[in-house]
């Protein structure tokens, strides 16, 4: 047992990271099949019964809460299609410790949800958004969705009290305007993101667009960047500032820029695995544990020992595949 790990609040890890944030994801399933996370014929979807019940969730953030972990992110698959997700939030809100709760969505369903997200006090909203382009979104996402998405952002861009960002994964493709999208953060308060892709399932088929090209492709349009040294969230992102620009543009660049050593996140899947690092298997069954009878001492020792056992860093560069994670994203968690 690594009880040593535990100090005041803090959860660290046997290299010193202070981990303090969650990623729980709430189901595999989702109303779009992006090409680089399901195949097209869609996916064989965990039974209910296989996923984790509300009730063992909020169980796992209590416990998570009392080790230290003070920021929750809902993700999916795409969370806001799971029945009664509201409530959910509702209750991790109320957990003693947990300073902010937000979530991952595609906005296909946040026009209808998004009042009651604020109604429960939702601390930030990021959408995921590849394109403007509706024929190119209808192809990358098999789904012609992309009105209804837009809709969902003018439907969170009511509410100012509650932070939004857009995430967007560059394709490599021209006709994918990603110019376009770093617009919503000069026309409105919105960060946006721009993620590397990660060869972690269908994403293998794909080269990521480093950093240093997007800022090169970006600044063609929009001048300079300059570096913000100022913090925006709870998660890897550094930022720039483009003048007369509303909000910031950040870049999630994994691949090119690795930011393992200042890692402060776990997640858990829908099917209750703790899982402490994106390419490797590592990690701990919590729902084996929840179902076996095992009392909350049994599965915080479980959470301890986990975490104090996190990879150091990925590997996806060096071509190791020693334990690798064979998981897409919607079953680990976006």
């Amino acid at each position: 047992m690594v009880i040593s790990i535990i100090k005041g609040r803090d959860m660290k890890d046997q290299y010193g990271r202070n981990i303090d944030y969650i990623r729980v994801s709430v189901t595999d399933r989702c109303n779009l099949r992006c090409q680089y996370c399901m195949p097209a014929e869609g996916i064989e979807m965990a039974s209910h019964d296989s996923i984790l019940r509300y009730d063992e969730i909020i169980r796992i953030c209590k416990i998570l809460a009392e080790l230290g972990v003070k920021k929750i992110k809902i993700t999916g698959g795409e969370p806001l299609v799971r029945k009664d997700i509201i409530e959910l939030i509702a209750d991790i809100k109320k957990i003693t410790g947990i300073e902010q709760v937000t979530i991952t969505t595609n906005a296909i369903n946040l026009k209808k949800q998004m009042k009651h997200l604020v109604e429960v006090g939702i601390d930030g909203i990021n959408i995921s958004l590849d394109t403007l382009n509706r024929s190119l979104f209808k192809e990358i996402t098999r789904r012609d969705e992309l009105p209804r998405v837009l809709e969902g952002i003018e439907e969170a861009l009511k509410y100012d009290q509650v932070p939004i960002k857009i995430n967007c994964v560059p394709l490599g493709r021209k006709e994918q305007n990603i110019e376009d999208i770093a617009a919503f953060a000069k026309d409105h308060p919105i960060h946006v993101r721009f993620i590397e892709m990660m060869p972690i399932g269908m994403g293998k088929d794909y080269h990521f667009l480093s950093e240093e090209e997007i800022l090169k492709q970006l600044s063609k349009t929009y001048g300079t960047f300059t570096p913000y040294e100022g913090t925006l969230g709870n998660g890897p992102s550094h930022y720039y500032q483009v003048e007369d620009f509303q909000g910031k543009i950040g870049f999630i660049s994994a691949m090119s820029h690795k930011f393992c050593h200042n890692c402060n996140r776990v997640r858990l899947t829908s099917g209750g695995f703790l899982k402490t690092c994106l390419q490797f298997e590592t990690g701990s069954d919590l729902k084996q544990l929840l179902r076996g009878g095992a009392s909350d001492e049994e599965i915080k020792e479980a959470i301890i020992n986990t975490i104090h056992n996190k990879p150091k860093g990925h590997e996806f560069l060096s071509g190791k595949i020693e334990r690798e994670n064979n998981l897409s994203m919607y079953q680990i968690g976006g």
